[in-house]
């Protein structure tokens, strides 16, 4: 198989750097990371230029707010319930500008990633985020993925039109491995050592988690994020979405994928070299710097995020990982073996879960379990590069539906 992530292959995209700034798309703007983006590209507008922005539509206000700073061509919404609210922020705020075109309903993202630019940054959340990636890919365009789960979900589907060097990945531990794998050949590579904050349990026994509640659980020791991430941070299922997008990016074997946790997350993750010497990428815990890196690889952006201050003592910590106590990412590697459909099971299992688990429904060591039995039932129809689109998205209405019924008990 081939590296769709490997930094020394480098992808020329269907339409290259003009003379002035990087033409971007960016898809999820009103999100954590489509916010940072936006955020680097209003610093360094010599580089970037936005000229399309999507989002979900529940912040039709913030978004036109972007929409009209960033001066962008188009503007959509997966949610034509609120185009109208768009158009009127839009016309409110526009004090005389231009304003965008805008698209409405759920294939309104997908028509953006495929539009003429240089670079789509996918920063949906979510599986519904597979078909701009597609989209994105087919047309053309350098991928600048956050959104992990489409590339998990549609594996096959990614890597029958990804060219090799295509995808440059946000995930601060991918972004890490990303860049330490430069220090050495594929045929040099031992393994990747994925690092984990731990989340804020990361000391506790199995036993000791039976009884966290939804607010403990969204309490993250490090990282400011939304609530599904946030909790799939405390049970670890985003350490196993992260193996299985390793896997894929990086075309290493599951058995030569470790995870360790690092409390102060500053280390972001490491490459083990067969000579025994390991490169690890560490920056304070800051998204805009992956962000960055995405938006403007193959060349740095400067001052994109702090760095680290050498001056001061700091003391990093890695631990193993507690299988028993978090379970989640056994489970991802075994899913990810699987292939097929069986990661879009766990990834829309797990989602639903997550939802019965923060309204009160299922305990917190009840969402890996509940996930573990919904993708035993499934096993793994539709593997192989056959799979279709619509294969995962009839996999994931089975996993969310049979996941509600578990969790209703």
């Amino acid at each position: 198989m081939t590296s769709l992530a490997h930094p020394q292959l480098r992808f020329t995209p269907t339409v290259a750097d003009p003379s002035g700034p990087r033409e971007l798309v960016i898809l999820g703007s009103t999100g954590s990371i489509g916010t940072q983006a936006i955020d680097v590209v209003l610093r360094n507008p010599d580089r970037f230029r936005v000229v399309a922005l999507s989002a979900a539509g529940g912040r039709v206000e913030l978004l036109a707010e972007q929409a009209l700073r960033l001066g962008v061509h188009t503007v959509a919404v997966a949610d034509p319930a609120a185009e109208p609210a768009l158009r009127e922020a839009l016309a409110a705020k526009a004090a005389g500008r231009a304003l965008p075109a805008v698209l409405a309903g759920p294939d309104a993202a997908t028509e953006l990633a495929a539009m003429e630019c240089h670079s789509v940054l996918n920063g949906i959340t979510g599986s519904i985020g597979l078909r701009p990636t597609l989209a994105a890919l087919e047309a053309g365009r350098v991928l600048v993925l956050a959104n992990k789960e489409s590339l998990i979900v549609g594996g096959p589907l990614v890597k029958a039109v990804a060219k090799p060097g295509q995808i440059v990945p946000v995930d601060s531990e991918h972004a890490a491995l990303f860049q330490a794998l430069a220090g050495g050949t594929r045929a040099e590579v031992r393994k990747l050592v994925v690092t984990a904050s731990g989340g804020p349990f990361r000391t506790r026994t199995r036993e000791q988690l039976a009884g966290v509640t939804p607010q403990d659980a969204l309490a993250h020791p490090t990282w400011a994020m939304g609530p599904v991430v946030t909790i799939n941070s405390a049970t670890l299922v985003n350490k196993g979405l992260e193996v299985i997008e390793a896997h894929l990016l990086y075309d290493v074997p599951f058995d030569r994928i470790e995870v360790v946790v690092h409390p102060q997350s500053v280390v972001h993750s490491m490459v083990e070299f067969t000579d025994g010497s390991t490169l690890a990428q560490a920056s304070p815990p800051d998204m805009r710097m992956p962000i960055a890196l995405g938006m403007g690889w193959p060349d740095r952006v400067p001052d994109a995020a702090p760095a680290c201050d050498w001056t001061k003592a700091a003391t990093w910590e890695f631990f193993p990982l507690d299988n028993e106590a978090f379970p989640a990412v056994e489970l991802a590697r075994e899913v990810g073996t699987l292939g097929g459909t069986a990661p879009a099971v766990f990834n829309a299992a797990n989602e639903e879960c997550v939802e019965a688990f923060l309204k009160g429904r299922l305990a917190f060591t009840g969402i890996v379990d509940t996930v573990a039995k919904v993708v035993a039932e499934h096993g793994s129809p539709a593997a192989g590069t056959s799979l279709m689109v619509e294969d995962v998205l009839h996999a994931e209405d089975w996993a969310r539906a049979r996941a509600r019924e578990l969790a209703a008990g």
